[in-house]
């Protein structure tokens, strides 16, 4: 600010002169109050400035850090279910494996089981019991005492024995008829053997 002109004090009288410094007295405490009042406004200014800057700054942090975090979590929710997924589908593979050899090996051991069947339907003493064996077993655990049995028309009379036998080793009252004329087939007759694998891996 340029300093008020001052008339020259050798033209003045006294009382102006006096007058003259007082104004410019005055002045100069108004010039250094406005002075100071625009320096105190404008670090206040500051002040108010530095704290909303330092308050967006936090909210800024806190949005960009909960975004990571988001990203973060959902991530690893992705990876961790690619692991479930990797890890079900090797513990699929690796039971259908297992389910295919025990399959194979059941397979292998009801073959040579009907092999042998058919040789021991020859020897007619051991036929015979074990038809009888097995009328018992059907009983037992049928929990039945009135039964009935298919067998094959050639082995009718060797059936009858056998359930007579049966009769005598059971406890109680036994019945068993030998359905006559719905006989099992002269050849040697296949059950379908049960699979072990689902449906799906059929």
């Amino acid at each position: 600010m340029l300093p008020l002109p001052s008339p020259p004090l050798r033209s003045l009288p006294f009382k102006e002169l006096t007058k003259s410094i007082q104004v410019s007295n005055e002045l100069k405490k108004m010039v250094a109050f406005i002075k100071q009042e625009a320096l105190e406004k404008a670090r206040e200014i500051n002040i108010k400035a530095d704290e909303e800057f330092a308050i967006e700054k936090s909210k800024l942090v806190r949005t960009e850090t909960l975004a990571i975090d988001a990203q973060y979590e959902r991530k690893f929710k992705q990876a961790e279910l690619s692991q479930q997924i990797v890890r079900s589908n090797v513990t699929n593979k690796t039971r259908l494996k297992v389910l295919a050899a025990r399959q194979q090996l059941l397979d292998d051991i009801f073959e040579k089981a009907r092999g042998k069947l058919a040789d021991i339907s020859k020897d007619q003493g051991r036929y015979e019991e074990i038809l009888k064996n097995l009328v018992l077993e059907c009983v037992y655990a049928l929990d039945e005492r009135e039964v009935s049995i298919r067998v094959r028309e050639k082995d009718a009379g060797i059936a009858k024995r056998a359930v007579e036998k049966a009769r005598g080793g059971y406890k109680g009252q036994l019945r068993v008829e030998i359905e006559e004329g719905n006989w099992l087939p002269a050849e040697r007759f296949v059950y379908p053997l049960p699979s072990l694998l689902p449906s799906s891996a059929i």
